[in-house]
């Protein structure tokens, strides 16, 4: 039996899925790349934003086309959508089943049942299940980087966004299945573990048979690190409410530990911030950053920033400008507002900032965001950085692209190098979002 899966979302979703086909396998089946090989198709899900949701229905209506062709294929929905949904899935006729994050080990009894009984639908929410006992099958064909999910769930429930809803309360990983996945991907010749988590920084695993025994996100940092200082180490995301100093200074004691952090603001105002219940106000957030850039002073710091959520003025869309000015991130990523049903800002808060406002702000913060990314490049021009190499360029074959320990994305002439060395290379010239270099 051979299954198809499509993923939409973070790299979360695409850890999941890695997760599903594991599963799967134990069950028999063999994934394979062309729809119109598959006994079963899957798409793997993200609620975040509208639009996400309607490129699965988009895709829904393909994989419609291909059951009237082949009656006998199973059409499922998983993850943030089948959780958000439900019922409302089943409805559209490609639909067979619909699961939730925490329902994948039932998907083999779930496609038999398809094919005996009709649709089904399992979307409980768990409190335990971290699926920490199952080797994710890799999907990534370059062999180098690999993402391991440290936790599921999220406690914050921040007034714009469903994740909460959909993935269910925060479940932190027992520390000693995430060492051993992250020795057998290094095993397997991978050279850069990735640690994700909704907000890594609030990690916090008890033992179960002794409460004084307990690791926090720092010390889980440190014991992956030291596992083989060759392999670069990194992690997404952190929350500004929980990352204290502790983390920092792991990093500084570890070379391979990347210096980059993600640190989403959503925005520059305290009025937006209280009201998004963000936990944290504008000085906090700026004290993380000048904290970070202390202990990291070559450290790049990215975020996140939503434009024209509920209320937002003038006034509060230019503190949030003004924000951007004094921080000078590396890199972001900026959105306008998307209304999620089921969130606490869809219940209380009206959605009233006009779209062309939304538009024009947005705008307005992506232009400001491009001046500094260059601005941040440009500083790179003349200086040498070692890089891991990812695999060839997207324009060109004779060219290669890697990263370096800051996340800024190089590329230079191949001369014979391939993905998952390290080369050093000298900057020559860049764009807001490139490092054009040489090897050294």
């Amino acid at each position: 039996m051979n299954v198809f899966i499509e993923t939409y979302g973070c790299q979360m979703n695409v850890n999941d899925s890695e997760v599903v086909l594991a599963i799967l396998q134990r069950a028999g089946y063999a994934r394979c790349e062309k729809l119109e090989d598959a006994d079963l198709i899957l798409v793997n899900t993200c609620s975040v934003r509208d639009n996400a949701e309607q490129r699965v229905l988009g895709r829904l209506d393909v994989f419609r086309q291909e059951k009237k062709r082949r009656r006998e294929v199973v059409v499922g929905v998983l993850g943030c959508m089948a959780q958000r949904l439900k019922e409302k899935l089943l409805e559209h006729p490609a639909v067979d089943l619909v699961a939730g994050p925490d329902a994948y080990r039932d998907l083999p009894r779930l496609v038999e049942a398809v094919r005996v009984s009709g649709k089904q639908l399992d979307t409980i929410l768990s409190h335990e299940e971290t699926y920490a006992d199952i080797a994710p099958v890799r999907m990534d064909r370059s062999g180098v980087t690999a993402f391991i999910s440290i936790m599921r769930g999220c406690n914050n429930v921040c007034s714009y966004c469903i994740v909460p809803f959909v993935r269910g309360a925060e479940r932190s990983r027992d520390p000693r299945t995430i060492v051993r996945e992250a020795k057998a991907l290094i095993a397997d010749g991978y050279k850069e573990i990735n640690l994700l988590g909704q907000n890594v920084d609030s990690y916090r695993w008890v033992n179960p048979d002794d409460p004084e025994d307990c690791l926090d996100f720092a010390g889980l940092l440190e014991q992956v690190a030291c596992i083989d200082p060759r392999v670069r180490v990194r992690f997404a995301t952190s929350h500004p409410k929980d990352m204290g100093d502790k983390v920092l200074y792991t990093m500084a004691r570890h070379e391979n530990i990347c210096r980059h952090i993600h640190l989403p603001v959503q925005s520059g105002s305290d009025v937006m911030l209280e009201k998004m219940r963000r936990k944290y106000t504008r000085t906090h957030y700026l004290e993380r950053i000048a904290r970070i850039r202390e202990i990291l002073p070559d450290c790049a710091v990215t975020t996140d920033v939503i434009a024209g959520f509920c209320g937002e003025t003038d006034a509060d869309h230019a503190a949030t400008l003004s924000l951007f000015r004094e921080v000078r991130y590396d890199g972001a990523f900026m959105f306008q507002y998307s209304e999620r049903p089921g969130t606490l800002a869809s219940r209380h808060y009206p959605d009233d900032v006009p779209a062309a406002v939304k538009t024009a702000r947005l705008n307005e913060i992506i232009a400001l965001q491009n001046e500094a990314s260059l601005e941040s490049n440009q500083k790179c021009v003349g200086r040498c950085f070692e890089v891991l190499i990812e695999g060839p360029s997207k324009r060109s074959e004779t060219e290669l692209m890697g990263r370096t320990s800051q996340n800024k994305t190089c590329v230079f002439p191949a001369e014979g190098h391939r993905a998952g060395e390290y080369v050093t290379v000298r900057v020559l010239s860049c764009t807001s979002a490139t490092l054009r270099c040489e090897i050294v």
